[in-house]
């Protein structure tokens, strides 16, 4: 394992059964001393990561080594996830249940959506979260139509939908679920909406299984809403990966060729977006075991 000092003790630690190279100076410096001393004949890297200049710095010193070119090696072993893997962010889930809960609870009509946030945050990181995963996302009425819309000064209204948004990270591993609240008595327009996203959603966790294609999870709720009429207001994927980064693979998307795995840990987040009056998004964690949709996040829908 090649660490630089700043990580060598705790390395010496969480990976005990390892030798610890230390990496002390620049990568194109360390690195052709730790091939020489392998004496490895090949040495893959990720295309997409290495700068065409950070290449030849490496390979000049290299020319006893192949330099073979690959694409997601990583991402798609950690795709996959391991027993305790899944077990950590079903506990960063549990936080942002509490959190969910938690916001319900004080949210009421002049609450601006800045301190709704502030306080989801401070509540997911008094209550084990290490430092979140991402930036809480509150947003009521109009700003509600915007997917990743930044919470505002906006006083939230009466009847108003509010997107909340939220991840907690537990040992690493993030969540990330959304709920979508209403502070007051919700309108007809806002348990249509509501209801269709439902449906949605539960439609992609009932239809997926092992093997089934990213595209095709995708399709199974986006053709509920767009029979619903609102198809062009749903303009995001159906979900994505989730573990150490928010954000990995499996990409649940119209453009995906991937399929969906056993182990897979994976949003389902469909959502309707009407500039002018707002949104509603239902996002939860879920991991695909022996061929079904466990459903990891718990708040209230």
């Amino acid at each position: 394992m090649a660490t630089d000092s700043r990580y060598t003790e705790q390395a010496k630690k969480q990976a005990a059964h390892f030798e610890i190279f230390k990496a002390d100076d620049s990568v194109e410096k360390w690195l052709p001393v730790l091939v020489q001393r392998l004496s490895l004949k090949q040495l893959a890297f990720e295309a997409s990561h290495i700068q065409f200049n950070l290449h030849c710095k490496i390979a000049a010193p290299l020319k006893k080594t192949e330099l073979l070119p690959t694409e997601d090696i990583v991402e798609g072993i950690r795709a996959v996830k391991e027993l305790g893997e899944i077990e950590l962010i079903k506990r960063a889930a549990a936080i942002s249940d509490a959190a969910i809960a938690h916001a319900a609870g004080i949210l009421k009509p002049g609450i601006t959506e800045l301190e709704l946030a502030w306080e989801i945050e401070k509540f997911m990181r008094q209550n084990g979260s290490q430092a979140i995963p991402f930036e809480v996302i509150t947003a009521a009425g109009a700003n509600a139509a915007m997917p990743h819309a930044q919470p505002s000064q906006h006083k939230i209204k009466t009847g108003e939908p509010v997107i909340i948004d939220i991840g907690a990270r537990v040992e690493g591993y993030a969540s990330d679920i959304t709920r979508t609240l209403c502070a007051g008595n919700p309108d007809d327009k806002f348990k249509e909406i509501y209801g269709i996203v439902l449906k949605a959603q539960q439609a992609a966790i009932d239809g997926i299984t092992d093997g089934t294609g990213c595209m095709q999870a995708d399709s199974l709720a986006r053709q509920i809403i767009d029979k619903a009429g609102y198809g062009k207001n749903f303009g995001h994927s159906l979900g994505h990966g989730i573990g150490l980064n928010v954000h990995e693979k499996p990409y649940l998307s119209q453009k995906s060729k991937d399929s969906l795995e056993n182990g897979m840990v994976f949003t389902i987040e469909p959502g309707i977006y009407i500039p002018g009056w707002g949104g509603v998004r239902i996002e939860d964690d879920v991991c695909l075991k022996n061929g079904k949709i466990e459903v990891l996040s718990k708040a209230a829908k």
